[in-house]
């Protein structure tokens, strides 16, 4: 992602988008290029998404849930492994809010815990690929919605089919959507994925 100002936009976009493209294709990667405006939009929309998670999953008002988000929290997971003390030193919560929003983060990631196993199990996810490391839950849960339902089944993953990737056919470039592309993952990280799968699957 890049930001730049108003006035700078046509530049960095540079004649029908050469410098995006050019650049896109050294590095391999989408570019997204936003101005400073749609810059300061997205990160409200971010603040409100996390602000309505933390409302909706642990039961909070709007302003206990805006205060969370203003001092760094992103997840439930983090209120849970944070500690008491750490909470309670928010300006605004006290030791007994801090204690309850622990006890609900636990609760909360127990019940989540409880419902992702339950799906995985319809789905017919197998567990020797839930056991296999890094793989998330909700990793996992899209691998099974798209057939990928055991260790052998993953281990015969290209890496462009795991995180997507462009090919050229007739010089026309164009997108591979990769299974796990939502999550982040780098290359290195999907190929090491893949390759301690077929460690274990074609030993």
């Amino acid at each position: 992602e890049v930001i730049v100002s108003e006035e700078n936009l046509s530049k960095a976009i540079g004649r029908r988008g050469q410098n995006v493209r050019l650049a896109s294709k050294l590095i391999n990667f989408e570019i997204d290029i936003l101005t400073e405006k749609e810059e300061s939009e997205k990160r409200q929309l971010e603040f409100k998404d996390k602000t309505e998670i933390f409302v909706k999953s642990l039961e909070v008002d709007e302003t206990l849930g805006q205060l969370l988000v203003a001092e760094g929290f992103s997840s439930i997971k983090e209120i849970d492994q944070s500690t008491e003390d750490q909470i309670s030193k928010i300006e605004g919560i006290d030791e007994n809010t801090a204690k309850e929003l622990k006890e609900r983060a636990k609760e909360y990631l127990i019940k989540e815990q409880e419902n992702i196993e339950k799906k995985l199990k319809d789905l017919g996810v197998e567990d020797d690929l839930i056991k296999h490391k890094g793989l998330t839950p909700g990793m996992l849960l899209t691998l099974g919605v798209k057939k990928i339902k055991t260790l052998n089944d993953f281990a015969e993953l290209s890496t462009d089919e795991l995180v997507g990737g462009y090919d050229e056919k007739k010089g026309v470039r164009f997108k591979i959507d990769g299974y796990l592309e939502e999550f982040a993952l780098t290359k290195s990280e999907a190929d090491e994925l893949i390759i301690n799968a077929r460690n274990i699957v074609f030993k």
